[in-house]
């Protein structure tokens, strides 16, 4: 594996950008065969029980509504109680308290001074895996942007992936297919687990999710409408949260409601 400094060990680097130790197909043609060997194990047992992952670009109202949807159209989640897609926090610090709060007046908890970025967790079938994350470099145009979020920039913001092991896991060749199969728009690199990652564009940070664990957001932030100005789901969306919340499907983290305690948009 390329190491581009001491910090950020770049796994996987795109065909059209001159690379520093060799293209993404050079690394993947290289060790497409030790992958094969190393996971073959690993995977067998996965596939016995669904796996937990995340997704992260931009804004999470955007991201999680398309995983809800892939969730209905792959995985025949038809019913709203099935459904696994959450907004919530990752790759910041984590401690022994398990609240991760938005922006919010008091400071408590804030999810940007913890070094998080907005993602959404799914919980798959690991055979699956590929198809989801195809799902989420789709989001990106040809220069590894989401045009929808020109607005998001910083690290709140930043492209990541979470997966068991993060690049050393049995999950990372299926994202390297994924990733060639959408037209190679990204780089992907090991994040540092510690919320320093920056926003790079064109790159993904690829997470160990039990290094870097996933905190679901708060109530308000579940099954939301759209960033983009007209971007307006259906109510009986938008209703998921009080339903998957009132059946105890996700927790409420009990976090101050936004910057002015409206809970609306992040006020």
């Amino acid at each position: 594996l390329g190491v581009c400094n001491a910090y950020t060990p770049q796994l996987r680097v795109r065909a059209n950008r001159t690379p520093a130790i060799a293209s993404r197909r050079d690394l993947f043609a290289r060790t497409a065969g030790a992958f094969s060997l190393a996971i073959a194990g690993q995977s067998q047992a996965l596939e016995e029980n669904e796996v937990e992952v995340y997704f992260g670009c931009g804004c999470f109202w955007h991201v999680q509504h398309e995983f809800v949807e892939a969730e209905r159209s792959m995985l025949g989640r038809s019913d709203d109680m099935k459904i696994t897609a959450r907004a919530g926090y990752a790759g910041g610090l984590s401690d022994s308290n398990p609240k991760v709060c938005y922006h919010n007046a008091f400071q408590v908890r804030d999810y940007g001074s913890l070094g998080h970025a907005e993602v959404v967790r799914l919980r798959i079938p690991p055979s699956k895996f590929q198809a989801f994350a195809e799902v989420y470099f789709n989001l990106f145009d040809e220069r590894g942007d989401r045009p929808d979020q020109a607005g998001d920039r910083g690290p709140e913001y930043r492209n990541v992936i979470g997966i068991p092991g993060g690049g050393a896991g049995p999950l990372y060749a299926q994202l390297e297919q994924a990733c060639l199969a959408t037209g190679d728009r990204l780089d992907l690199s090991r994040g540092r687990s510690d919320g320093k990652d920056g926003d790079s564009r064109a790159n993904v940070w690829v997470m160990d999710t039990s290094k870097s664990p996933f905190f679901v957001a708060e109530p308000y932030h579940q099954f939301h409408d759209g960033f983009k100005l007209g971007e307006d789901y259906p109510a009986s969306y938008n209703d998921m949260s009080k339903k998957l919340l009132s059946a105890g499907l996700f927790e409420d983290s009990k976090c101050p409601a936004g910057m002015i305690g409206l809970g609306i948009g992040g006020l």
